[in-house]
């Protein structure tokens, strides 16, 4: 059976791994307090240009967001995002259950357009009756999106200057960041980013990591005590070096990047595949999640030899498909794919 369903159905990449047994029996301190948090956060920095960033260490991707989210806007906000957003569809509220309520903008293939926020802040501050109403604290898009596209570098320009315009903080979701970055049609570098948005994160969890997310906050003093807010949402890790060590390995000799780029070239490979076994794209993907339309038929003729996600349902009936190539993909089992038998719909 050849497995597609997500980015994250393995344990960790061995480098990680390796690094995490050789620092096994350390003592150090907790909470981050350790070498290998310094040195990684040195690292990020570095790497991405932003030689004030303040920056932190957190479990997984739905404590990230709502910590982020909640430490940064006001108790009376709401946050900017798209229908398909991951906080408003894949999160079970957790954006709500900290008084936060969602605005929602229409999607566009996953994607957020400035003109639309600019139309909706216009509506908004010309209703005479909006301080009556959830006001906007923040604007978030993920990169890549939920189904896979990407922001260019003038459509995420032109959203930040919108932000910029409002004074609304730009935070980018970036819990396939490495995907997004690798991806053969991206033009946003790793220093591009912190000039594009106010806040993101680095997704380690779905890119190689046994689990972690590293927050940038692009210039001091954006989010006050984050330390705090990070454990009142039960974020805070005790051995925080076993997220420094990840990290720190992620950001030596390029491995974050080899792994993501890895992944984008099995998906560049298996949309070859999946084309000529006859299935029809459902959108546009070059990052590492592919969308194609399946009927019942189809998927029931592939249901023996390979797994994949069902995402949605057409009103037409048939499915929305998602097959997902990671860091631990094997091109073998890409090839594979080439023997299945053909499944035109």
């Amino acid at each position: 059976m050849l497995h597609f369903n997500c980015d994250y159905m393995e344990g960790c990449c061995p480098e990680i791994l390796q690094r995490l047994t050789e620092t096994n029996m350390e003592q150090s301190g907790g909470y981050g307090d350790d070498p290998y948090s310094f040195s990684c956060k040195e690292k990020i920095r570095q790497e991405f240009g932003c030689p004030d960033a303040e920056i932190y260490l957190l479990v997984g991707g739905t404590h990230t967001n709502s910590t982020v989210i909640d430490s940064i806007m006001q108790s009376y906000q709401g946050v900017l995002a798209v229908t398909t957003a991951h906080i408003n569809v894949h999160e079970a509220g957790i954006v709500e259950s900290h008084g936060h309520k969602i605005l929602t903008l229409p999607s566009h293939d996953g994607k957020m357009w400035a003109s639309d926020i600019r139309d909706w802040l216009t509506a908004f501050y010309g209703d005479q009756s909006h301080q009556h109403m959830v006001e906007p604290g923040m604007v978030y898009i993920t990169f890549p999106t939920e189904l896979g596209t990407s922001y260019t570098k003038q459509e995420m320009a032109d959203i930040h200057a919108v932000c910029q315009e409002y004074n609304l903080p730009l935070y980018v979701d970036g819990a396939r960041l490495g995907y997004g970055l690798a991806a053969y049609d991206c033009d946003i570098t790793m220093k591009d980013l912190p000039q594009l948005c106010d806040a993101f994160y680095i997704g380690g969890t779905k890119v190689g990591a046994l689990f972690g997310e590293a927050i940038v906050l692009t210039r001091k003093g954006m989010a006050k005590n984050f330390f705090t807010q990070t454990k009142r949402h039960g974020a805070l890790l005790a051995k925080g070096r076993l997220l420094g060590v990840q990290f720190d390995a992620f950001f030596t000799d390029g491995l974050y990047m080899r792994l993501a780029r890895h992944a984008i070239d099995c998906a560049e490979r298996l949309k070859e595949i999946l084309k000529e076994k006859g299935l029809t794209p459902y959108i546009e993907s070059r990052t590492n999640q592919l969308f194609y339309t399946m009927t019942d038929e189809q998927i029931a003729r592939w249901k023996d030899y390979v797994t994949f996600d069902l995402w949605d349902r057409l009103p037409d009936g048939r499915h929305i498909a998602r097959f997902a190539t990671s860091w631990a993909t094997l091109p073998e089992h890409v090839e594979a794919m080439a023997e299945l038998p053909e499944n035109r719909g």
